[in-house]
């Protein structure tokens, strides 16, 4: 049978972490946190048990100390536990001129002594057991203890008052003498030592850990009691197996801190999330390469999910009842009719979430085709599966009337990973499609059709470019040289996003008129509306912009 050293009285919150953790375990109880871990380094036990985080105080620093400090032991698992303080004392008649409790408890409690306590001394302590028994010895009515219910009502006090810290919760970490092995939903805890003071080491230290698409779940910088340099505390999404979490390490280790062995690995464990989450299973309707990479990343987030489609023996009309949310990820042109086919299968509290271009007609027909009690909404991500991360990638989100609590959870699940998220009403966002993909689309496919109705040759064209004139020339390069079905998916969208295109169109023609003719001044003015029209601001900043990338393309032409 294996053993824990928690610290505490017999019914403390660490005690009942410990139970959740493992229920035929022996506690092994210890008044201070020094002295269980004392005993846990020396073998004596299994596992030791400690608060590491709470949601009323954030990170508990001594516990952290004391991690850096422990040698071949790892923290290998988290129990989160809702925290259930009460205020106790002898009895409920004398009125109360202390109030006792531990330091973290108190700290826990501070908005609900600050309104009721306030005038009265508060007294910490280390070991509640020995002050409570204190207490009954001495017939001390008008001491008040928080604590935990089960502890007050063991040790013969009654309860004044519940629930001093409502919505308050714990984590606690359970520590092991062998590092857990890998599970897929994984987190990594490390330290480092005391560093010398170099500028933007900080800085340089997370971009280690952003660049390879690894989110940081916690991260705190303090200054080494002794030496007062500083160190940094991470936590990061993965297990200390993975490529991408070595390799940060290994280049931070090697050129940002510039000194080996000086990272401490504190231990991997399952990924701890203090977020309520309502969604279980996502599945998907289109087994493509965007499908796979969406559900990569939501399987990385601790979500299961499932792809149906054409080639699949697992039928979409199956899948559809075992999940919480149908995303439909499916070539533009096939989007409607996807949905009119799966859409009467979703039942009330189910979500739809539509991975599409077009908004208003897609929309239209979820709306129609779905329950009312479906929630429903559209997400139109600008970026391909070749993307590393969503990091600083646009995506545009259209939400309805109907989108809810699901649709929100997917919403911060893009949120987390860096997206830079724009909410969207469908039509101005087929209208600014028809700006950003659709216009830029058909202005490359049409200067390509000029290009061979000229016998241009592609060697000349660099010759004769400006770097203004590259711009469309590279666009150009790069819609032949991806999936055609993409880009003619992109020109054939419905909506409002075809006034953009047939505006442009009707634009050039009145320009080329007008520079037939030889109307300079005429166009010079309509040059001049223009610029003020787009404003200062948008011209200054998109200069900024453009000379960054003449920089870059300086150095390749």
């Amino acid at each position: 049978m294996t053993t824990i050293a928690v610290v505490g009285p017999q019914g403390s919150h660490s005690c009942q972490a410990a139970g959740q953790f493992d229920r035929q375990t022996t506690l092994r109880l210890f008044p201070a946190l020094q002295t269980a871990a004392r005993a846990f380094q020396n073998n004596e036990t299994d596992h030791m048990v400690i608060p590491v985080y709470n949601t009323r105080v954030g990170g508990l620093l001594k516990s952290f100390q004391l991690l850096e400090k422990l040698k071949n032991c790892f923290w290998i698992d988290n129990i989160v536990l809702p925290i259930h303080l009460s205020l106790g004392g002898l009895d409920r008649k004398h009125g109360l001129k202390m109030l006792l409790g531990t330091g973290p408890i108190l700290r826990q409690c501070e908005e609900y002594i600050s309104r009721l306590y306030s005038h009265i001394p508060l007294l910490s302590v280390t070991d509640i057991s020995q002050a409570m028994a204190e207490i009954k010895r001495d017939g001390l009515t008008d001491r008040g203890v928080l604590e935990a219910e089960t502890v007050l009502l063991e040790n013969g006090f009654v309860i004044r008052e519940r629930e001093a810290a409502p919505h308050n919760k714990t984590r606690f970490a359970i520590l092991g003498h062998r590092m857990a092995p890998r599970t897929g939903y994984d987190a990594t805890a490390m330290i480092t030592i005391p560093l010398k003071d170099r500028v933007g080491m900080l800085y340089d230290t997370l971009g280690e850990f952003t660049s390879r698409g690894i989110n940081i779940l916690d991260m705190r910088a303090e200054n080494d009691v002794k030496t007062q340099k500083l160190q940094i505390y991470i936590e990061a999404e993965g297990h200390i197996e993975d490529h991408d979490i070595q390799a940060a390490l290994t280049r931070i280790e090697q050129h940002v801190v510039q000194e080996t062995d000086c990272i401490k690995v504190l231990g991997s464990y399952p990924r701890v999330d203090m977020r309520v989450k309502r969604i279980k299973t996502f599945g998907f309707i289109g087994t493509g390469d965007m499908s796979t990479w969406f559900a990569r990343k939501l399987e990385h987030e601790g979500y299961q999910t499932m792809l149906a489609g054409r080639s699949t023996e697992l039928r979409p009309e199956k899948m559809i009842k075992q999940v919480d949310v149908v995303v439909i990820c499916v070539p533009i042109s096939n989007t409607p009719e996807t949905i009119e086919k799966y859409g009467p299968l979703l039942r009330d509290g189910q979500a739809m979430i539509l991975l599409a271009g077009e908004a208003e007609n897609t929309l239209d027909t979820a709306l129609n085709k779905t329950g009312q009690g479906v929630e429903v909404m559209l997400v139109h991500n600008l970026w391909g599966p070749k993307a590393v991360t969503m990091k600083d990638k646009n995506a545009c989100v259209v939400r309805t009337s109907r989108s809810g609590s699901l649709c929100s959870e997917f919403e911060a699940f893009l949120y987390k990973h860096g997206a830079d998220i724009c909410h969207d009403t469908p039509s101005h966002h087929d209208l600014l499609m028809g700006v950003g993909q659709k216009l830029p689309t058909s202005i490359s496919v049409a200067l390509a059709m000029a290009l061979e109705q000229n016998n241009i040759k592609t060697d000349d064209i660099g010759k004769h470019s400006t770097l203004t004139s590259l711009y469309s020339i590279l666009a150009m390069a790069r819609v032949h040289s991806q999936n055609a079905r993409t880009y003619a998916e992109i020109m054939s969208t419905g909506g409002d996003g075809g006034k953009i295109v047939r505006s442009f169109a009707e634009n050039m023609i009145k320009l080329m008129d007008m520079a037939e003719k030889g109307q300079i001044s005429e166009l010079c003015e309509l040059i001049d509306k223009n610029s003020k029209y787009l404003s200062d601001d948008f011209l200054n900043s998109s200069m900024k912009q453009a000379l960054a990338v003449d920089k870059t393309l300086s150095k390749i032409i």
